[in-house]
């Protein structure tokens, strides 16, 4: 039902003009004809200091559910290539979207909690030329370990083949991504707490 409201959405607001659904079985999503994703030298130093820490408390803890436990935020941003169709677009936001149900461990659990999208709008003029963002929550920095893989896991054995999937088969299509992760360490809000009563006014 989401799925098919934000399939909705994006065919009002003009991005997409979306025909079908994306399949839901990880272990068969077709891979893009240009063949898996050629990762450069790795010369980030936080993928270098990830890829230490992972090394040091080996793969299992490192990709555990309960390893270091946390609402953290992985925003991801793409800019298309130009030649992309909005069929394309399409099939690539119906893929990420489904992966709140793909992305799964081996004892069958999701690491994902949920996955917001969205498109630029702002009218600020500091976007990069960045079209579209995507917002997917975990529990922890484990989650988030295992569903990302690559680079910093390059074992298919301790990574999500489902996201994996994914990332070969957008990857012809996207020109740029920017990826931003955080742990949520303070939130504000002027939303009353769960739970309160409301204070009462004598009349």
């Amino acid at each position: 039902m989401r799925l098919a409201l934000a399939a909705g959405l994006m065919s009002s607001i003009g991005l997409v003009s979306v025909t079908g659904m994306a399949k839901a079985d990880p272990y068969s999503l077709p891979i893009a004809s240009s063949g898996p994703v050629t990762l450069p030298p790795v010369a980030d130093d936080g993928t270098i200091a990830a890829r230490q820490l992972a090394a040091q408390v080996g793969l299992a803890q490192f990709t555990a559910a309960n390893w270091r436990p946390g609402l953290l935020r992985h925003v991801v941003m793409f800019r298309y290539k130009s030649g992309t169709t909005a069929a394309m677009r399409a099939e690539i936001t119906m893929r990420f979207l489904r992966l709140a149900q793909d992305s799964r461990r081996p004892d069958g659990s999701h690491p994902v909690k949920s996955i917001e999208m969205g498109v630029q709008n702002s009218g600020e003029g500091a976007d990069a030329g960045l079209q579209q963002a995507f917002i997917v929550t975990f529990a922890s920095e484990g989650d988030r370990n295992f569903y990302v893989g690559k680079p910093v896991i390059m074992d298919p054995a301790w990574f999500d083949p489902a996201h994996e999937a994914f990332k070969n088969f957008a990857a012809p299509s996207i020109d740029k991504v920017v990826v931003f992760d955080f742990n949520v360490l303070a939130t504000t809000s002027l939303e009353p707490a769960k739970g309160k009563a409301k204070p009462r006014t004598r009349r």
